[in-house]
């Protein structure tokens, strides 16, 4: 008896159509990427033109394309965003990833539904409602605990797909739950277009004004690293594996969609009743290092449970592999024992005085080994005289390695689908059959005068070498069978020309037979929404996300943000990440320690970058810290952003709720 498969989806970003090829490339069942407008990624816009393309390819190996439609809509964008979404579904696109609940009051088409990571799913009872509501896929919060994860599997429907996401930049606010940017810049999160406040310096300070950290980057995260949880994710029920990063290059993904590629095989390999949820294996032309790209460190944040060093507080740039230690600072070089091999053109860095200084070595020599590894001389791109604290003893990293992002700049992979060939003899000639690896079949014909090859074992060679020739295909032949009543010659022009066309026309009938899966209907009679009463934090920004939510049940909805109706303090941003307990002061910790019990209370602390000041209040039975504060009057005073005219009618909600935030 066959075992059930269960179909794992490795889920990859795009900024651009090309990239989105390249993830494919490199192992992505599927990839998102933003379309022209209304994505939660201001600068990764791709014209629906280039989408189509993508999802042409895509689905020659039965990979899916999805388009992020994520951010919240203004009323006068409704109409906009409607047209949008028919380009998108005539364009082939398998779903759409959104945030606003206005679309799906909205006349569109049967096109599958996702929910955004800015839904802010983070209890069972807001991932069954959005299952129950027309969503077939939820990315669930970041924070989630394994445990939580298997938790929600268990609540939705059965054919309700789980998305998590598994490696990339960490926003350190629940998703869709932070309006810092918009408060003191205008610029909304929610709309696609982030300051990052979460990455500069702050200042920590308690009750009393006391400084607990001066000038750290406080609440910037070590980047999403779930390498070693991705078992337990799987048996937890996590169906689409999700890497972020749709404003990173082509080198960025295909790093990490090999690595993961090769880590999720490598379980699909030891369990038969898991699959690969598209088609194909992937060839990698180079060994994946997540630590050879872009991050910050790595951590699985709340994965495994809380933990204190999630925090990427000495910098949020990034300072790469450590490499080695300065052993004599020269003129216009220094030299360096190094661990690994230096190239021209790498990145280097090191630490002064809490900062991260970077060069670039121009050019490199080697000099001969060295105490611990091979002694370098490095040029670097600026005078010696200029590097801060550039001395002997002092440890780099390498944060660029040029040979190695060169490499990824060629061709770095091959993506092939398996196919069996049957050669069989016809009255007229010859047919090629060919069937791959998803059970398509297609028949090519050739015509020829048949004549009895003089040389048996020759003509058989031949055909089978010219009929073996798929490399210029995405079809990787497994197996060539030869039917014939005896050896015939067969010229290379016409066993070429049988392939190609057989290969053809197997493609066709993949293209063919591809069938997008239709939008889940929604469970009738409308199931009501957990809660009857919706503060700001739930981004309502239309009329028709209001009608979505009365339609469910809420009685009370505020406006968003955005809508400028909140002039007082309130939870700008809304953290799992506590500051009290990153540095020993929550009163979980103290909990049970002699002399300590009872003395430390979670009392408010301040972050202060400049003249921003900040209010830190903890709320420890969710553990959760709310930033608080206020918007700068001049934001309160203008227009609320839309992408109409300021002549444009505007039309808001002006009236509030009293919940200070979703459940």
């Amino acid at each position: 008896m066959s075992l059930p498969t269960h179909p794992l989806e490795l889920l990859s970003p795009a900024k651009t159509a090309e990239i989105g090829r390249e993830a494919i490339l490199h192992g992505a069942d599927a990839v998102y990427i933003g379309g022209p407008s209304f994505g939660a990624r201001h600068n990764a816009s791709n014209t629906v033109g280039e989408i189509a393309g993508l999802v042409a390819f895509a689905h020659r190996y039965r990979a899916r394309i999805f388009v992020t439609l994520n951010t919240i809509l203004h009323d006068a964008e409704l109409e906009p965003a409607r047209k949008l979404v028919h380009e998108l579904y005539d364009a082939g696109v398998d779903a759409l990833i959104v945030q606003d609940m206005g679309l799906l009051e909205l006349d569109i088409p049967p096109i599958e539904l996702h929910a955004s990571t800015q839904c802010d799913i983070r209890t069972v009872e807001k991932a069954k409602f959005l299952a129950e509501s027309g969503f077939s896929q939820i990315v669930l919060a970041r924070e989630l605990t394994i445990e939580q994860i298997a938790a929600v599997r268990a609540a939705v429907p059965a054919d309700t797909v789980i998305e998590h996401f598994i490696h990339g930049a960490l926003c350190v606010a629940f998703s869709g739950q932070c309006n810092i940017s918009h408060a003191h810049t205008g610029r909304s999160a929610n709309r696609g277009d982030c300051s990052q406040a979460c990455r500069l310096p702050y200042t920590l300070q308690d009750q009393q004004g006391r400084v607990v950290a001066f000038e750290k980057h406080l609440l910037s995260m070590k980047d999403n690293n779930q390498s070693a949880n991705l078992a337990h994710l799987i048996a937890a029920g996590v169906r689409s594996f999700k890497i972020e990063g749709r404003y990173k290059d082509a080198s960025y993904v295909k790093n990490i969609t090999g690595h993961y590629r090769r880590l999720l095989d490598e379980l699909i390999e030891a369990q038969p009743e898991l699959a690969r949820s598209s088609s194909g294996r992937t060839e990698l032309l180079f060994t994946p290092n997540p630590d050879k790209t872009f991050h910050r460190g790595a951590t699985d944040y709340f994965a495994t449970g809380r933990k204190a060093d999630i925090g990427a507080f000495d910098t949020p740039t990034f300072v790469g592999l450590s490499l080695g230690t300065i052993t004599r600072v020269g003129k216009d070089s220094f030299e360096i024992d190094a661990l690994e091999p230096l190239a021209n053109g790498d990145g280097l860095n090191y630490m002064h005085k809490r900062e991260v200084v970077g060069l670039q070595a121009n050019v490199v020599e080697k000099l001969g080994a060295g105490e611990e590894g091979t002694l370098w001389r490095v040029f670097p791109n600026e005078p010696v005289a200029q590097l801060p604290g550039l001395k002997p003893g002092v440890a780099v990293s390498r944060n660029r390695d040029h040979a190695w992002e060169l490499a990824l700049l060629k061709k770095s992979a091959e993506r092939r689908i398996a196919v069996w060939a049957q050669c069989a003899e016809t009255a007229t000639g010859l047919a090629l059959t060919l069937t791959d690896e998803d059970g398509f079949s297609a028949t090519a014909e050739a015509a020829f005068d048949k004549q009895p090859a003089q040389n048996v074992a020759r003509a058989e060679s031949t055909l089978r070498e010219h009929l073996s020739k798929f490399g210029a295909t995405e079809f990787a032949l497994q197996e060539l069978t030869l039917a014939w009543s005896a050896p015939l010659f067969v010229p290379a022009s016409v066993a070429n020309a049988l392939r190609r066309d057989a290969a053809e026309r197997l493609m066709a009938a993949r293209l063919a037979g591809w069938q997008r899966p239709l939008r889940r209907p929604e469970v009738e009679p409308p199931v009501p929404y957990p809660d009857e009463t919706l503060s700001f934090l739930a981004n309502v920004y239309n009329q028709a996300a209001r009608d979505f939510y009365t339609r469910h049940g809420v009685k009370l909805i505020a406006a968003a943000y955005e809508a400028h109706e909140e002039g007082g303090e309130v939870p700008l941003m809304i953290t799992k990440h506590c500051l009290r307990f990153s540095f020993n002061l929550c009163p979980k910790q103290a909990k049970g320690v002699q002399g300590v019990q009872g003395q430390v209370r979670a009392e408010p602390m301040t972050l202060v970058n400049g003249n921003e000041r900040f209010t830190l209040k903890f709320d420890c039975r969710p553990c959760e810290m709310h930033v608080i504060g206020k918007a700068k009057k001049h934001i309160l005073q203008s227009p609320p952003p839309s992408q109409v005219p300021a002549s444009a009618k505007l039309t808001f909600y002006k009236r509030r709720a009293d919940a200070p935030a979703l459940s």
